[in-house]
Order: structure tokens, then C-alpha cells, then sequence
């Protein structure tokens, strides 16, 4: 590859933003999708809880949730697949002190409704009775099949001609004659446009062209997985966990996923659990329930990137010709997804979007973030 590779674009990051980019572009378009590690959707979309909640995030990740469920629903024939959802439900605990934060999320979420605690604990019969002062459940949280929407996204893109490199990071990256010129060890790539949906490391992406970071932190978010506590039948229990997000369960596999619900400031890295934060959203755990934590069988970390609003980040970046962001999904990345690809697309090849993919497109654009002066500015790469 010693004379480059040249195409319409470039995408750097294979994680599901990256992938459904590249899906969601016409068919005739030539792609180039670049992974820094030797396989796609290694890092934060392999390790996400992976479940549609409609209430979840503020109000753009619910209008980018509304905006992907049709497609979670019904994917569209081209990817040949059936429904990505599937029923899960979310149990919401308040115990003493936090009934006025349920009183918040009941008011701020219709569709929401309160149960007794006899209710909620014939729906997850570990609860214990006594520490539960109010509980509701979200029935419409649902599963999402993120493995399977990422691989179906990737077969189309490689059906429709889009070449995937891994082990291929981006090491330099500059503006040539109209083009970007990418370096990576897989060799040089060109075209007119890249797309930075390189997840935690999309801040040092732009560094490489010589900008400024947008200001883009991520931060780690930690899970174990149990064994099913008193050999009990978990497959059709709810998501359930404490009102305020200080720790969930989620049923996985017949086993039990509990997660400290941990948002600590990390540099971009391969996420690995920090010993005192997960045995401490253990200990939490456990005092919501009747069966103490016996064994861990698995642990992991990953990344949940946020923008300093934490408002996700779709569109180009105003500092430079031919710089595409789509970055800071948060922790709603899997769940917001059909939409970011949908509305990537879009703007990537200047498509005229209705008024309400318009508005949202305004909301999600860098240039927010360069004009609200939250970087310290940057250069354009030459």
C-alpha cells in the first residue's frame, strides 16, 4: 500500500458509530473504515448493557431514541435481519430519602408506572421488602441485539464495496491538495472526507490534524457478572436497580450482570474494573436484595464518552475542511445508534434533512462547542 489507497471517505473507529456510518452511506460511495484494534466493535460496543430505555438521557438522546426505534423495530430489508429488540422492562428502586427522586422520574416519564412492592418483588423475588420505600417500572425498556445490529451493518457495508482495515490506528493525519491524508501501519489512506468516530479517542484523532480537542471525556463504566443468586430462573426479570443510577442488575445469559453504575474520569484506554469501585457497587447491590454476592465470574470496564454538555457530537468541524465528528454518544451510543447513523449520512453528503432532523442535527453540530469556547481553539492541518 506503499501509493495509498484513495476513496470518498475515510471512517476512523470500527465500534458500532463507525460500522453504521458506513452502512448508512449511498451505495456507490467507495469507504475506507479504519479500527485500531484487531477487531471491530471492540471497545465500547462490545461492553454496553445494551437495553432501549425511551425515558433515558436528556432531551436529545430521547429524541435520537424515538428517531431509532422504528429501526429497532423493523430494520429495513437490506440487512436481513428480524427485530433488534426484545422485552426486558426496567424495575426502579427508591429507598429512605429518595422518594422525591421518584416523585422526579414519574413526572418526567409518562409512560412510567408505579408498583406496590409486592408487585415489584413478584417480578425480581430477591428484593428486600423492608428497604424498598417506592419502585416503578418502565415496561417499554427492552433488550437491544447489539452484536447482531453491528454485524449486519457490517455485512451490508462490505456488500455495498466498504473495505475494513483493523490493526490499523490512525498515526498521522493531515490536509493534502484538497484531500486527508491518513497514516497508519496498514498504510496510507486518502479522500476528500474522514469521519472521527474513533469513541474515546476521537479528541486525539483531531490532535493528529492539529485541532484542539472538543473537550470529549471519557469515563468508565464497570460490570460483574454472577451467578444466578439462589440458583433462581432470572431470564425474565427485569432490569432492575436504584432509582438514582447508583448501581443495576440486568439478567444476562441466565447469570446476573450487576454494575456500580461507576461515570469515573479516565483517560482513553483498553477499560479495565477498578477493584474498590466495583466491590463497593457490590456492597450496594446487596443491600437492596435477599442473596449475598458468592462469586464473581466475569468482570469488565468500558468507555462511556461524553461531550462537555453531554450532548452527543454529529456534524463537520468548523475549524477545517472535510473533518466529520461523530463522537460523544455517552452512554447511549448502541441505543441511539439507527438515528446517529441515520443523521451522519445525511449531513456527510449534505442531504436535506425535515424540520425535526434539522433541529436535532443544529443541536448535535460542533461548531457549539468551538463557539461556545469550551476548547482553547486549534489549528487548521495543512
Amino acid at each position: 500500500m506503499s501509493g495509498g489507497v484513495d476513496s470518498d471517505f475515510v471512517i476512523i473507529g470500527g465500534g458500532i458509530a463507525g460500522i453504521g456510518c458506513a452502512a448508512g452511506l449511498p451505495d456507490d460511495a467507495r469507504i475506507v473504515v479504519l479500527e485500531a484494534e484487531a477487531s471491530v466493535g471492540y471497545h465500547a460496543s462490545a461492553r454496553s448493557a445494551a437495553i432501549f430505555i425511551p425515558a433515558y438521557g436528556g432531551d436529545e438522546i430521547r429524541r435520537l431514541s424515538a428517531l431509532a426505534e422504528p429501526y429497532f423495530e423493523s430494520p429495513p430489508d437490506a440487512l436481513d435481519t428480524p427485530g433488534l429488540l426484545s422485552p426486558r422492562g426496567e424495575l426502579l428502586i427508591a429507598v429512605e430519602g429518595e422518594e422525591e427522586d421518584m416523585s422526579a422520574v414519574l413526572a418526567a416519564a409518562p409512560g412510567i408506572e408505579e408498583l406496590t412492592v409486592d408487585e415489584a418483588v413478584a417480578q425480581v423475588p430477591i428484593l428486600r421488602r423492608e428497604v424498598i420505600r417506592r419502585v416503578c417500572i418502565e415496561p417499554r425498556a427492552r433488550d437491544i441485539d447489539a452484536d447482531r445490529l453491528l454485524h449486519a451493518w457490517l455485512r451490508l457495508a462490505r456488500r455495498r464495496g466498504t473495505t475494513v482495515h483493523t490493526a490499523a490506528p490512525a498515526t498521522g493525519l493531515a490536509r493534502e491538495d484538497g484531500r486527508w491524508r491518513v497514516d497508519t501501519p496498514r498504510g496510507v489512506f486518502r479522500a476528500p472526507v474522514v469521519v472521527n468516530a474513533a469513541g474515546a479517542w476521537c479528541d486525539a484523532v483531531a490532535g493528529l490534524a492539529g485541532l484542539a480537542p472538543l473537550g470529549l471525556v471519557p469515563h468508565r463504566r464497570s460490570a460483574a457478572v454472577l451467578p444466578p443468586p439462589g440458583d433462581l430462573d432470572v431470564n425474565a426479570w427485569p432490569l432492575f436497580g436504584s432509582v438514582n443510577e447508583t448501581w443495576y442488575a440486568k439478567p444476562l445469559a441466565g447469570k446476573l450482570m450487576v454494575s456500580p453504575a461507576d461515570e469515573d474520569p479516565v483517560p482513553p484506554h483498553d477499560a479495565f474494573t477498578d477493584d474498590m469501585v466495583l466491590a463497593e457497587g457490590l456492597y450496594r447491590y446487596e443491600q437492596a436484595v435477599t442473596e449475598p454476592v458468592t462469586r464473581v465470574e466475569h468482570q469488565w470496564a468500558g468507555l462511556r464518552t461524553f461531550a462537555p454538555d453531554r450532548v452527543p457530537v454529529v456534524g463537520f468541524d468548523p475549524r477545517v475542511e472535510g473533518l466529520f465528528w461523530l463522537a460523544g454518544q455517552g452512554g447511549y451510543g448502541i441505543q441511539t445508534a439507527p438515528a446517529m447513523s441515520r443523521l451522519a449520512a445525511a449531513r456527510l453528503v449534505g442531504e436535506d434533512l425535515d424540520e425535526a432532523w434539522a433541529a436535532l442535527a443544529g443541536r448535535l453540530d460542533p461548531a457549539r462547542l468551538v463557539n461556545a469556547g469550551s476548547i482553547a481553539g486549534g489549528t487548521e492541518s495543512r
